[in-house]
């Protein structure tokens, strides 16, 4: 645990106790604020209170006296409208903040100069800040991680010589965190998400660009150019005197920064350009948009000082990230992959514009807009196989398309009759898991649906093989 000592002897109102509020207390106290806890949920204050938790309820707090309302992520701070405490603290002048605000105040002051990697991004985030953990590891750092993925940033480990923080931050969080300022910076793209807690497009775009705006001369700055709203940001940022600026580009050719062509690393960050290797046989970060996370990886290894080989020999042993086109196993000929935190349909098309002849297993609790804009990767699906509420309108839209459908209703079912008809056809196949729905139709998470994937691939191929 990370203790914070920033609010010692004074009084803190923590708002929000999941799993990062109840992290946050315990760092609070530990460093001796005197902290006030309160969950709008109760099941969330029974949890709370089962962790070893007092709370109290905030209707009688005096707001002159509080120096700080730290913020649960998931609370509403601008959009559709902020949490009625929220309200009562701005018009007290009490900072509004969140647990990575407290992080890095934290860590600053136990050491100043240790390494963090904040990586944001509206796809890939996740995938990127595994892999870069995964790869300060192999190249003989301590790696800490955590954030938006895995632990809450107060539960790493306190600081040492050789500790790199790798932390995932949602807009939700870099909005909680005005005195952000990590060593190097790192946004992959920006599509439209979140609308609805952000108002706008461009309202969401500016707070990821926050996390550039306390950045110097020594920090790195590594953002994406292949999509408008970032590359207005590397613009801007490009426009200060500091911090470093690294842009990263699948497809594109730079004149500086890091590029991948046709699967090819490229190295521009230094005088000349160099081929650092080659992606294409990568399994685990197949695809272009796995491309664009190694390559940010890439110029977060450069910027740490490890060589062009070690970084590559890392990304060779990268096992993926569960849940995201996550190779289950291969039979025969048939290849199955668990992309079960796929729950848009902008996350699915990653990997259906990675495979070809795709048995696709798709649906449970359809998004705004459904499936139609990925229509022109149908071509890759060989057949498609629906589960959940949105079998009925995503076999309309897919059959409107000449592509061929079956009502599976299930996982289970449609793993099955994926196995039986790959292995009719008996060419190269992959039966893919990649529902563009969200899963709370029939499962709590995305993570008990690919939990679930896992298992029936596992009780077809037992059979199959007996």
């Amino acid at each position: 645990m990370i203790t914070v000592t920033q609010y010692k002897g004074k009084l803190v109102v923590v708002l929000g106790l999941g799993r990062s509020g109840i992290a946050t207390v315990r760092a609070l106290e530990a460093g001796g604020a005197n902290v006030l806890a309160w969950d709008d949920g109760e099941n969330q204050r029974r949890q709370a209170e089962g962790a070893g938790l007092s709370l109290r309820s905030l209707d009688d707090v005096v707001w002159e006296d509080v120096a700080a309302l730290v913020l649960s992520p998931g609370i509403p701070f601008t959009h559709p409208t902020p949490h009625p405490l929220v309200i009562v603290a701005q018009k007290h002048d009490v900072p509004v903040i969140g647990d990575i605000e407290l992080f890095f105040h934290a860590v600053r002051a136990l050491a100043p100069d240790v390494p963090i990697i904040a990586i944001t991004g509206t796809n890939g985030k996740s995938t990127t800040t595994a892999l870069i953990g995964h790869m300060v590891m192999c190249c003989g750092r301590k790696a800490e991680v955590g954030g938006n993925i895995g632990k809450p940033v107060l539960e790493l480990a306190p600081p040492e010589r050789n500790t790199v923080y790798v932390v995932e931050l949602s807009s939700f969080q870099i909005d909680l965190a005005p005195g952000i300022k990590p060593s190097v910076a790192i946004l992959l793209n920006i599509t439209p998400d979140h609308i609805d807690r952000h108002g706008s497009l461009a309202h969401y775009a500016a707070v990821k660009g926050r996390l550039f705006d306390n950045l110097d001369e020594s920090d790195m700055a590594v953002i994406g150019v292949d999509d408008r709203p970032s590359m207005r940001i590397c613009t801007t940022v490009c426009g200060r005197k500091s911090p470093q600026l690294v842009p990263v580009s699948v497809g594109k050719s730079l004149g500086q920064g890091v590029c991948v062509i046709d699967g090819g690393l490229y190295d521009n960050m230094g005088t000349q350009s160099v081929k650092a290797g080659d992606l294409r046989p990568l399994q685990t970060l197949a695809g272009a948009h796995n491309w664009q996370n190694a390559a940010m990886a890439f110029a977060a290894g450069r910027a740490l000082g490890f060589s062009r080989d070690d970084i590559l020999n890392a990304f060779e042993s990268f096992s993926g990230l569960v849940h995201r086109m996550e190779l289950v196993t291969q039979n025969g000929r048939v290849l199955y992959v668990n992309d079960s935190k796929a729950t848009n349909a902008d996350a699915a098309s990653k990997a259906l514009a990675t495979y070809d002849n795709i048995y696709w297993i798709a649906g449970g609790r359809a998004k705004t807009g459904g499936i139609a804009t990925l229509d022109a990767l149908f071509p890759h699906v060989r057949r498609a196989y629906l589960i959940g509420e949105a079998a009925a309108d995503f076999s309309t839209t897919l059959k409107s398309h000449h592509v061929d459908v079956v009502m599976s209703g299930t996982i289970e079912a449609a793993v099955t009759q994926a196995t039986q008809d790959a292995a009719a056809e008996g060419k190269d196949a992959v039966i893919l898991l990649s529902p563009a729905c969200a899963s709370f139709d029939q499962y709590a998470n995305f993570e008990l649906r690919g939990d679930a994937f896992r298992a029936a691939v596992q009780s077809v191929t037992t059979k199959e093989a007996h």
